[in-house]
Order: structure tokens, then C-alpha cells, then sequence
């Protein structure tokens, strides 16, 4: 019985939606795919991200995984369908756009994505459209593409005053709009949280879509749309591995004997 869940990333940042997963479902199989030799997603054309992202589900898909997790905002916003060639798949987009509109009080929400992200305009499109099934007809989106955020994660600059100065210069706009819930729509952006919430302050609350997810992924247990496994498992593959990647994704697995295996998805 195929029961392993595949979960993609152009890099390391969908491990922070993987630790989510997993933390949410402890005993359930899970394979990781890191895109690292063609990353980042976010800088590429929505249809060279959708042949990419196509290619990594089907590659999955003969890894004998049951469903597949788009853990990239990049790629969400061009892999919209619920299932490929009957293949259930998520994207993070959804959860955030709900888990923001149950947040938000004073209807002002902002999003800081990729410029793909952003451009794409996937996020404020469903915010809007969906508003008014949460009473909350009036929402208003503004958006901050913040191509900077993923270098800085990759590097590991969490705690940097640099990295500091730069998450406020982005955040700034935002703020003086007064919005009081912030989607972090990249997965790389909860490794520089700390950062954020220091720009933010306590007043704006910030929604990761990997614990959005997890709600969705738990109903659909619920459901029997999605099997748990007999037990617990975890590979990690990649299509490129340098030692700073290979250590930045222990760091954030919190694992440092996990291994990793170099694969070709082309």
C-alpha cells in the first residue's frame, strides 16, 4: 500500500513545512524532494516553475508516494490542481489564505512572498474571493516581494543585525498600512521569524502555512482521503548537495544523521 507523503521544495525551505508535518503526524512516512540544483524557484517564469514543479510530483509519484505537498509558494501559484493523473496534491497557498482570514480582526493583511509569489497575484486573488465566506467582505491585501529573504535564510543569517535591517526595510510599508495578520508566503521565511516578529511586534500575527497545512492534511486522515502509514519514516533526497546545504538542512530538521541521496528528476 502506498503510503508515504511526497513533500517538494526548489531547496531547503519546504523542510520547515516537512517539520511541521511531521511534528503534526509522528508516526506517518514522508519522502523530501529538493529541487537545489535549479533553485530558486522564485526568480523563474511561471512556465519554466511549472515544468519544474510537474517534474518533481511525477518523480515522486514513481518514489510510490499516496499524495504530494507543493511546500513551495513559488510553485503553488502554478500547480492549482487538487490532483495529478490521480494523485492527490496540496499546495501551501490555500491553508495560508485560510488560516489569514480567520486571523485577521481588522480585515488588513500582508503578504511577503517571491516576486513570483507576488506578482502572480494568486494570494490577494483568494484572500478577496474568499473573504466574504468569513463575514470579512472588505479585506484588504498588501504585498511585499522580498527577494532577498531566501539568500538570507540559506546562509543562515537568522540572528544577523543585517538581516534585521533588511526584514524592517521590507516589513515598513506594510506596517504603516496597520495590518494585523502577516502571511509568510515563502516556506524559507519561518527560518527568519525571529526577524520578523521583532519587526512586527506583537500586534500583527504571523501564519505559517506549513501548520495551515496541517490542519487540511488532518481532516483529510479524518476523511480517508489520505492513509496513515504502519510506521514512522523519513528520506531525504535532493538534486544537488554541497556541505551548506547538506548542514543548513540538519540545522533545520534538527537532525544530524539523517541522510541524504543526490537524485536526477529529469
Amino acid at each position: 500500500m502506498k503510503a508515504a507523503i511526497g513533500v517538494f521544495d526548489s531547496g531547503v525551505g519546504g523542510l520547515t513545512v516537512l517539520k511541521s508535518l511531521r511534528t503534526a503526524f509522528p508516526q506517518q512516512e514522508f519522502i523530501y524532494l529538493g529541487d537545489t540544483a535549479r533553485l530558486p524557484y522564485g526568480t523563474k517564469s511561471a512556465d519554466t516553475i511549472r515544468q519544474y514543479s510537474l517534474q518533481n510530483v511525477r518523480f515522486l509519484a514513481h518514489q510510490g508516494v499516496q499524495a504530494v505537498v507543493v511546500a513551495c509558494n513559488s510553485a503553488s501559484t502554478q500547480i492549482t490542481e487538487p490532483e495529478i493523473e490521480g494523485l492527490p496534491v496540496y499546495n501551501v497557498i490555500d491553508p495560508g489564505v485560510q488560516a489569514a482570514l480567520e486571523t485577521t480582526q481588522n480585515q488588513c493583511i500582508g503578504l511577503l512572498g517571491t516576486r513570483a509569489t507576488v506578482e502572480s497575484h494568486v494570494y490577494q486573488t483568494r484572500l478577496k474571493k474568499q473573504a466574504a465566506s468569513f463575514g470579512k467582505s472588505d479585506v484588504r491585501v498588501f504585498a511585499q516581494a522580498c527577494p532577498l529573504f531566501v539568500p538570507l535564510a540559506e546562509e543562515g543569517w537568522t540572528l544577523d543585525p543585517i538581516t534585521n535591517l533588511i526584514v524592517y526595510r521590507y516589513l515598513h510599508p506594510l506596517l504603516l498600512e496597520e495590518i494585523d495578520t502577516l502571511i509568510m508566503g515563502c516556506t524559507h521565511y519561518p527560518i527568519l521569524r525571529g526577524s520578523i516578529e521583532r519587526a512586527t511586534g506583537k500586534s500583527v500575527t504571523l501564519v505559517d502555512s506549513g501548520h495551515a497545512l496541517a490542519a487540511v492534511l488532518k481532516k483529510d486522515f479524518e476523511s480517508g482521503r489520505l492513509k496513515a502509514s504502519a510506521e514512522a519514516g523519513l528520506r531525504v533526497l535532493m538534486t544537488d548537495l554541497s556541505s551548506h546545504l547538506q548542514k543548513w538542512a540538519f540545522e533545520i530538521l534538527e537532525e544530524t544523521s539523517q541522510p541524504i541521496e543526490v537524485v536526477n528528476t529529469t
